[in-house]
C-alpha cells in the first residue's frame, strides 16, 4: 500500500476527534450563538462535517452532564450553553470521582501528582471558596 487512498479508513481514523474535543467545539459554537439554537445552527457552525445525528448525540450528552439546557420547539429541541469548556471539564472530573469508592484516596492521588503551581492555586481558590463562605 502506499498510503495515496484518503478515503480509506487510515484517511478516516486520522481526521476523527476525541469526545471531549467535540464536546468543547459544540460548547464554543453554542456559546457564539445569538441565543437557543437548534442541531442544524451547531452542525452549520462546526463546518457541517459532522453528521446531524452526530450533532445531536453530543448535543444531548452535554445535556445529561447539565453543560446544556434544552428547550422543545416543535419536533426538535433549541438548545443554550449553562456550562464553558472549564465548567464541563469540572463535571467530567466531578463525574469520575463520584464513581469512585474512596473518595478520599482520589482526591489525595490527585493532589500529590499536581504540580507546585497548580497545587498553591488550588490552594488559594480553597481559601478563597472558604472566605466567600464566612460572608
Amino acid at each position: 500500500m502506499t498510503g495515496r487512498n484518503q478515503d480509506g479508513p487510515a484517511a478516516r481514523h486520522h481526521r476523527r476527534r476525541g469526545q471531549g474535543e467535540l464536546e468543547g467545539q459544540v460548547l464554543a459554537a453554542l456559546r457564539e450563538a445569538p441565543g437557543a439554537v437548534n442541531a442544524a445552527w451547531v452542525q452549520e457552525r462546526l463546518g457541517g462535517d459532522l453528521a446531524y445525528t452526530t450533532v445531536v448525540t453530543i448535543l444531548t450528552r452535554l445535556h445529561t452532564k447539565g453543560a446544556v439546557a434544552r428547550e422543545r420547539a416543535g419536533r426538535s429541541f433549541q438548545w443554550t450553553p449553562t456550562a464553558d469548556e472549564a465548567g464541563l471539564a469540572a463535571l467530567r472530573m466531578r463525574r469520575m470521582l463520584d464513581a469512585e469508592a474512596d473518595r478520599e484516596a482520589v482526591l489525595a492521588s490527585f493532589v500529590t501528582a499536581l504540580r507546585p503551581d497548580d497545587e498553591q492555586l488550588l490552594r488559594e481558590l480553597l481559601a478563597e471558596v472558604a472566605r466567600d463562605g464566612e460572608d
